[in-house]
């Protein structure tokens, strides 16, 4: 069957203005500005009319005309239209588009990078896919836009399998540009905002795929049940098997869009490929030539000679050629009407286009001429003023216009990275879970394991205590009975050395009153008012002297009463244990006592004991004796047990370390997060106090480590577990405390600074913790190991001392202490200093005004005067008093608590209490000043 037959037309009698337009409008109405899918009656429209011209000379004109290139979206609606169009539109449409190729390809020439709405690599890709289907089709111009196979049989006169195979690789590679380009549009599907006309350019992708798919399925079919050659197909099905699996995958994407299931219906396909081998009655044929062609005949085998006669070889060789030269005059005379087809086919053509330009000419001068009146009049009407203050806002408008598109791009650059760095980071996340649930797990089993063992030796422990409980209290008992007379002699020598005591103390008193009464005698020469005054004082010297004297006396005659008395107790008591005992012996003696039956008792078990431990004895002899070659098996099972043990502490203590780690990474993560803002209410002074805490916990971590590699075999792991759970939480205490510290940062800069400083202390610390896993530490030995624990450690106390530091920046009134010229303690040492002189200045003023003359005063004034003095002196007396405990004290602390630092770190390590410590003096000497 020839399809030439139709293409010869000749143009229709009635006038084609009002259609073309109509065409023009529905080609503007298609490819307008706003962001939604080209209606699909105007994209009908435009398909109508090529099939009722059949011709797509007006539809291409109409397209150039219209200001695509303006807007990145209306370019994109044209591809979608130009799309439609070249599928469902006219044969000829897809003909005459070669021609067009280069105006195709000037559409994403005008794009510069993504574009303001992020068309420019949608535009640049439709380009590229819609001049490979053009390409396609002009190297197999039998397919139609939709690549129906029916279609395909009727058109191609041929049933060469190499055609087929290279028809085939062609389809699949035009399919593999679909699906790169589908791929594309749903990576720019944007979170808000309005996705339809993104996703109607879907529509015809899938109407394409589809029909590629069931031409490819239909000709595999027909390739394998004619050529019976499954390996040379094998390229082929493997390929098609691939395209398979995307094309389920992308229908599954679609069907998802329901804007998009509301437009077409989405196709179904297996979940997995159809068997192209498998023998199918259904499958289609591969075309086959026209019934005119006389089929040739296999080449015959040759045979014996035959006897039959050459007349029969002669009227079939005549035959043959008859039907030969009917064929050729077939050929011939088909051949003539496809050319005269043909010429008339090009005749109508030429006779349209001059008939389109014709009428594309009058419509330009009819433009010209409205443009030219258009501007005429606006010439008239605007000032040049106003011309200018419009090109002056055009090129504002045009330099924001820039602006913003540098700026969206910049924008969805980062966007994308962040996407990227976000699947990095659930990725990685993911992987953390995983390995920290398999961590759990093993943990748990060793947890178990290790309660098993822990209740056994438990009950083994309760029972030998119990056993061991009960033998003390046998012995105690026994014990008991026979120092009882001992504590009677002990109780009476110790009665005995208080009341010497007692004596040397009233010897102490006698000497102080000898002290006093000579004191008396030395002051007797003074003036009279001192002696009235001494007289007085020695009056009530010697009552209190008196007072204390018969005071002691009495004490003295109450204690040796007490203690005669409790002597006569104890006295009494012995006799009556002396009694007892005396009765005890007695009972003894009889035999006839419980005590003595008990004791028979006892004296059984000892003995069975004793036996059963000479028994014990003898054969832990002979096993010894016997022993000698085993000791190096038993050894050697020892040495392994323990090598075991130390094996599953040294894998408890690598999952303690390796969650400290996830740990401080989780905090990194929030530092670093976007999505945390840290501790909010964090205060300087308490993030002072919390990396002091962490640099504490450091030490404490490093030391138990230490321990633990100093102790060996003999290690407990319980204390250097708990440090290390205490030190990585106070790491991540730190990042999420500076990190809400950030909100009082004046500059983004310092805020940064503030950051980084965590993130190094925090990763020192990982260090810190990785450093520590045994894979790492193997082969060292014990010197080797504390070296990388010291070290270690030294750089996290570096680095928190760093962030410390500029913590303190962000501490209020901090400068007063730090920005101080000289040694910190030197100056707490002068304040210190200062107090106590003003202290001691106020004393003696009020000396002074106590020796000043009391002529004028009465006798009341003055004891008035004296009393409120008295009391004045007593104050700063006592204020003298406790600047100096004060002193003494505040060496004492600095000297415990500043190990082997200076004075001067540890004043600035504890900044709040040296700061209260300076007010606390200052205030004193104030209030001193003030009282006198």
């Amino acid at each position: 069957m020839s399809y030439t037959t139709g293409l010869a037309w000749v143009p229709h009698s009635f006038p084609q203005t009002r259609s073309e337009a109509e065409l023009a409008i529905n080609i503007r109405k298609a490819t307008n500005t706003d962001e939604t899918a080209p209606k699909r009656k105007h994209v009908r429209a435009c398909i109508v009319y090529t099939w009722d011209h059949k011709s797509s000379q007006s539809f291409w004109a109409g397209m150039k005309v219209q200001p695509i290139m303006a807007d990145e979206v209306q370019t994109f609606k044209a591809l979608i239209t130009v799309h439609r169009v070249l599928q469902e539109g006219h044969p000829q449409v897809l003909r005459e588009a070669l021609a067009n190729r280069g105006w195709i390809d000037g559409l994403y020439r005008g794009m510069a990078g993504e574009g303001v709405r992020g068309y420019g690599p949608l535009i640049r890709e439709y380009v590229y896919f819609l001049l490979a289907k053009l390409s396609f089709h002009q190297q197999h111009p039998e397919f139609n836009g939709t690549f129906e196979y029916e279609e395909y049989i009727s058109l191609k006169a041929i049933n060469d399998p190499n055609e087929g195979y290279e028809t085939i690789t062609d389809l699949m590679a035009l399919q593999d540009k679909i699906e790169q380009f589908q791929k594309l549009i749903f990576s720019h599907f944007r979170n808000v905002g309005n996705n339809e006309c993104r996703i109607s350019a879907i529509v015809p992708l899938v109407q394409e795929s589809y029909g590629i798919y069931k031409f490819i399925t239909s000709m595999l079919r027909a390739m394998h049940s004619t050529t019976g050659d499954n390996d040379a197909l094998e390229p082929l099905r493997e390929r098609y098997n691939a395209q398979h699996y995307r094309l389920v995958k992308f229908y599954y994407e679609c069907s998802n869009l329901r804007y998009l299931t509301g437009l077409i219906t989405i196709p179904k396909l297996p979940q997995d490929p159809p068997n192209l081998l498998a023998e199918d009655d259904d499958a289609p044929a591969l075309p086959a030539r026209p019934k005119q062609e006389i089929e040739r005949a296999p080449t015959p085998v040759k045979e014996p000679k035959s006897e039959e006669p050459d007349q029969i070889a002669e009227f079939w060789q005549s035959e043959l050629d008859r039907q030969n030269r009917e064929y050729e005059e077939q050929q011939r005379i088909l051949q003539q009407r496809q050319q005269q087809a043909l010429q008339a086919q090009q005749e109508a053509q030429l006779q349209a286009q001059r008939d389109f330009e014709e009428q594309q000419r009058r419509l330009a001068e009819q433009q010209q001429r409205e443009q030219q009146a258009l501007m005429n009049q606006q010439f008239q009407m605007q000032t040049q003023g106003r011309l200018a203050e419009l090109e002056q806002e055009n090129l504002n408008a045009r330099a924001q216009y820039e602006r913003d598109q540098l700026m969206l791009q910049q924008y969805d650059q980062r966007v994308k990275a962040l996407e990227g760095e976000l699947a990095q980071i659930q990725n990685n996340y993911g992987q953390q879970l995983n390995s920290r649930d398999d961590q759990i797990r093993s943990l748990q089993e060793q947890v178990n394991t290790w309660r098993t063992k822990y209740e056994a030796l438990a009950k083994l422990y309760s029972q030998l205590r119990h056993e061991h409980l009960d033998l003390l209290q046998k012995f105690k008992s026994v014990q008991l009975k026979a120092a009882s007379a001992q504590e009677a002699i002990e109780k009476r020598e110790k009665l005995e050395r208080e009341i010497k005591t007692k004596n040397l103390e009233l010897a102490d008193m006698i000497r102080e009153r000898d002290r006093a009464l000579h004191d008396r005698d030395r002051l007797t020469g003074s003036n009279k008012d001192e002696l009235e005054k001494l007289k007085r004082e020695l009056r009530m010297a010697n009552d209190r002297a008196d007072n204390l004297e018969r005071g002691k006396g009495n004490e003295l005659s109450t204690m040796l009463a007490k203690y005669n008395r409790e002597m006569a107790d104890l006295e009494e008591a012995l006799r009556t244990k002396s009694r007892a005992l005396e009765d005890a012996q007695a009972k003894l003696r009889d035999g006839s006592s419980d005590l003595e039956q008990l004791l028979r008792d006892k004296e059984e078990e000892l003995e069975v004991y004793k036996a059963g431990m000479d028994q014990t004895l003898i054969e832990l002899n002979e096993l010894k004796l016997n022993q000698g070659d085993t000791d190096v098996a038993i050894d050697g099972q020892l040495d392994a047990i323990i090598m075991a043990n130390l094996d599953k502490i040294n894998d408890i203590i690598d999952s303690v370390l390796q969650a400290g780690v996830a740990r401080v990474d989780d905090a990194l993560y929030e530092l670093d997060s976007t999505m945390q803002a840290g501790n909010q209410n964090a205060s300087p002074q308490y993030v002072l106090s919390q990396i002091e805490k962490a640099s504490a916990s450091a030490m404490e971590f490093a030391t138990a480590f230490n321990n633990f590699i100093a102790d060996g075999p003999n290690a407990t792991h319980a204390e250097l577990i708990k440090a290390i759970n205490v030190f990585s939480g106070s790491a991540a205490d730190v990042c999420s405390n500076t990190k809400g510290l950030t909100r009082l940062a004046t500059d983004e800069k310092k805020g940064d600074q503030l950051m980084n400083g965590a993130r190094v202390a925090a990763q020192s610390a990982v260090k810190f913790f990785r450093g520590l896993l045994s894979f790492r530490l193997e082969g060292m030995d014990p010197i080797q190991k504390t070296d990388v624990v010291i070290n270690s450690n030294n750089d996290v106390q570096m680095n928190l001392q760093k962030l410390n530091k500029l913590v303190e920046t962000f501490a209020p009134n901090f400068g007063r202490l730090t920005n101080n010229k000289g040694d910190l303690g030197e100056i707490v040492d002068n304040e210190l200093s200062k107090a106590a002189d003003a202290i001691a200045a106020a004393a003696a003023r009020l000396a002074k005004l106590k020796n000043k003359p009391r002529d004028g005063y009465s006798t009341y004034e003055l004891k008035v005067n004296d009393t409120i003095l008295d009391a004045a002196m007593a104050i700063t007396n006592a204020i003298t008093q406790l600047i100096k405990a004060a002193t003494a004290t505040q060496q004492e602390i600095v000297q415990a608590g500043k190990g082997s630092s200076s004075r001067t770190a540890f004043y600035k390590k504890n900044n709040r209490w040296t700061e209260g410590l300076i007010s606390a003096a200052k205030a004193s000497g104030a209030a001193d000043c003030r009282l006198e």
